[in-house]
């Protein structure tokens, strides 16, 4: 599941899960609070979570998803300028993060890392 209030970034991390043959996109949100609905009815793998967004924060849609699910994979994709966030994030659940502008080849490799490691 992609999260982040920016259709466009949306839809570059959608087309970099698309050459994936091991994931796929089931879900998209726009701000924090409709990511949380979302992730109780789709139960997705895999989250990669903006932090700054309307409604709810990427920090707070982390906190509610972890009371739901303890083991879920969430992977802040923020921008420069929010370390502070990013650590917090971390602090909270979230199992790795990516910083904006980001390469391609940084979405696939960490996304790679996190699935495989929960199909053994």
């Amino acid at each position: 599941m992609i999260v982040d209030d920016a259709t466009f970034v949306r839809n570059r991390i959608k087309k970099i899960v698309g050459k994936m043959d091991f994931a796929e996109v089931i879900g998209e949100a726009g701000n924090g609070e409709d990511v949380i609905s979302l992730y109780k009815d789709l139960k997705p793998d895999l989250v990669t979570m903006d932090l700054v967004m309307p409604n709810y924060d990427g920090l707070r849609a982390i906190e509610e998803i972890l009371k739901f699910d303890k083991a879920a994979n969430i992977v802040v994709v923020s921008a420069m300028g929010q370390e502070l966030s990013i650590l917090e994030a971390t602090e909270k659940g979230a199992k790795d993060y990516i910083k904006k502008p980001f390469k391609d080849d940084d979405i696939y490799i960490i996304i790679e890392r996190l699935l495989r490691k929960n199909k053994k």
